[in-house]
């Protein structure tokens, strides 16, 4: 109740904006997704637009997207989300400085936390306004909604990124710790993963190199989805994960979210722990114990697209009462 009233203080038209995107006695049908596919901050309103724009009425009265990450402003897999969604609506684009990947909700105090630099990033061959936090994902998540616009957006996209998020693991992941500081304020969140090896590293100069078409493409479709149908009061987030070899055409399994942790660590030999250390991440799974619904069986075995709703609540529904 008393997040709502700030919520309704901070945003007057969130209710026009953010909320009536959530039509409560609608269900969002997993399987019926469709297939059609800046200029500088003036006073307290941002808009991220192309440089030439001048329809600023036109602008406005377009749905608010959040575009976020936890792999960088300058992950080429944000660009990917932020091209995803672009023609659905008006964009606020605000990603961490750097990597943030693993940082899962939190939200670090160091001595530069909370600096804020505008950077310019191309999309679609178009110079377009983004705004670099030095914060984890969550943290950026915040002072969007806190200082970089006066409305409530009707939709967060965290990702596209570098690597799957599935099972236990979710806790961990950025992208998904974005999705749901957005919920705490209402706004709908998908969380959109692509594959990638845990071999590769994504903490190095430069990003690897991979082809977006695919998860830019159901990215797309779910946030048109979203947009128009809003999501059930009870599921805070959409967790996306497209696998490698998934084509336009590969089918989108509505999954739960599975209790293994697909990433694992492995023990090390023996070292020397006074010495800085990084434990080595891998895959693994029990497939006789998978569960015939989970997120994992869908992505890892069947390699279909798997959408898992996810709510904000952690609670158990357990008869269990102490002693």
């Amino acid at each position: 109740m008393i997040l709502s009233r700030i919520v309704d203080r901070l945003f007057p038209l969130a209710a026009v904006v953010g909320l009536g995107c959530q039509r409560a006695n609608q269900r969002w049908r997993g399987h019926r997704l469709s297939r059609r596919g800046g200029s500088r901050r003036q006073s307290k309103v941002l808009r991220v637009a192309t440089e030439d724009s001048s329809d600023s009425g036109a602008e406005s009265s377009r749905p608010l997207i959040l575009v976020t990450n936890d792999d960088g402003v300058m992950s080429p897999g944000l660009a990917a989300a932020a091209e995803a969604v672009m023609d659905l609506g008006e964009l606020l684009m605000v990603a961490p400085a750097r990597q943030q990947t693993a940082m899962g909700h939190s939200r670090p105090r160091y001595p530069t936390a909370g600096r804020i630099v505008e950077t310019k990033l191309e999309l679609r061959g178009e110079s377009v306004t983004a705004y670099a936090v030095d914060g984890s994902p969550a943290q950026c998540v915040a002072h969007a909604l806190m200082e970089l616009s006066d409305r409530l957006p009707a939709l967060c996209v965290s990702g596209i990124n570098y690597g799957e998020n599935l099972g236990h693991s979710l806790t961990v992941s950025g992208t998904v710790g974005a999705a749901l500081e957005a919920s705490a304020f209402r706004i709908p969140g998908i969380a959109t993963s692509r594959e990638l090896s845990v071999d590769v590293d994504i903490h190095g100069p430069s990003y690897p190199e991979l082809d977006w078409t695919v998860a830019s493409h159901f990215t797309s479709r779910l946030a048109e989805q979203v947009l128009d149908e809003g999501l059930p009061g009870d599921v805070a987030v959409l967790n996306l994960n497209v696998p490698d070899s998934a084509t336009f055409e590969t089918p989108v399994r509505v999954t739960h979210q599975s209790r293994q942790s697909y990433y694992i660590h492995r023990r090390p030999s023996p070292r020397d722990l006074g010495e800085p250390f990084a434990l080595e991440m891998i895959v693994e799974m029990d497939l006789e114990s998978l569960e015939s619904e989970s997120d994992v069986l869908a992505f890892a075995v069947d390699r279909v697209v798997s959408v898992t709703p996810l709510s904000g609540s952690l609670t158990a529904r357990s008869p269990w009462r102490p002693r």
